[in-house]
């Protein structure tokens, strides 16, 4: 075990481990924003740049600091390590100048993007984004294709993050897709127009951190702040079977694999939960999603049991009972 500070906190972890996920032990705001990195894929992390800190001693051993801002999700901790994320100016000045350059291309849709309310780019830009784009070339521009007989890939919003090849790589040997070109021309697509078919292509529509790719079933039917998310299991011989279903009173809009708090799924569904089984009976409901207190989803639904929000807002209704958000702020 070994021991780093980060921001002013002290935790111990094992030997190893990076410095997004020691700060993530400690959890809150000290935990570094990550657009491509994703724990339960092998080899994401240290494309888009949005998880930099400061390195301000290297170790017990060796006090010097680092002499460049480093990426958290690749970076392992050293024992004596002292790190500055959101105590650092330098770090947030990089960080709202990595937000401006995912941005110069993406489109401002989200009005009409399937992703928002759960974007993670949404959450980055309004963190430490601008209020309006300072480039003056035009955007790159792409036709919204599809790309099988369940995805619909809109480029235009792509962050290039990887993670949807990765999926695929690390689920099935049946990867069809990838990243085609160099620099700015770079683009996810199909090699020779191949669809892509195979039983776990359903995990790139979780693990996409932006509206690049959509459930083509799912498309325009409602928002996320309109249904109730709860986590239900079936039986299944390919799947861990474990999912969340959104409901809108008793129908079934769609099926997703269960997220952490980070954003992450840890036991990806297969096709045949996700888009075979939208009865009720066909699932086992264990009871509402739990989402942080902030996110939209949980408007106007739910108890103090299933989120988590200051105590003082609970303060303002009747028997600390959270029927309606009318009224607090």
């Amino acid at each position: 075990m070994i021991k780093v500070t980060i921001d002013g906190i002290e935790i111990e972890v094992e030997d190893g481990t990076t410095i997004m996920n020691a700060a993530r032990k400690v959890g809150g705001k000290i935990v570094p924003p990550a657009m491509c990195y994703y724990s339960t894929l092998k080899g994401s992390g240290g494309k888009c740049r949005a998880c930099l800190v400061k390195v301000a001693q290297g170790s017990a051993k060796d006090p010097r600091p680092m002499p460049k801002l480093v990426a958290s999700c690749s970076t392992a901790a050293q024992d004596g390590m002292v790190v500055q994320n959101i105590t650092s100016q330098e770090v947030l000045d990089v960080r709202r100048g990595i937000v401006e350059m995912l941005l110069v291309n993406h489109p401002l849709d989200c009005p009409v993007c399937d992703q928002a309310g759960e974007c993670e780019l949404q959450n980055f830009a309004f963190d430490h984004g601008l209020q309006r784009t300072r480039s003056e070339f035009p955007r790159r521009e792409f036709d919204i294709i599809d790309i099988g007989p369940h995805i619909k890939l809109h480029m235009t919003r792509c962050i290039l993050c990887y993670r949807c090849t990765m999926v695929a790589d690390q689920l099935t040997d049946q990867r069809v897709h990838g990243v085609l070109w160099r620099g700015e021309k770079s683009e996810i697509s199909t090699y020779i127009q191949k669809a892509i078919e195979n039983d776990f292509s359903g995990n790139m529509i979780d693990v996409c951190p932006v509206g690049a790719l959509t459930d083509r079933h799912f498309r325009f039917r409602n928002r996320v702040w309109f249904l109730a998310p709860f986590d239900a299991h079936r039986h299944c011989t390919k799947c861990s079977g474990k999912a969340v279903v959104w409901l809108r009173g008793e129908e079934i809009y769609r099926v997703t694999g269960r997220k952490d708090e980070y954003g992450e799924v840890k036991d990806f569904i297969c096709n045949e939960c996700r888009w075979d089984h939208f009865s009720k009976t066909d699932w086992i409901i264990e009871g509402p999603r739990k989402f942080e207190g902030w996110s939209v989803i949980n408007a106007n639904k739910y108890d103090k049991e299933t989120v988590e929000l200051p105590e003082h807002l609970y303060s303002k209704l009747d028997n600390k009972k959270w029927e309606t958000f009318e009224g607090v702020t």
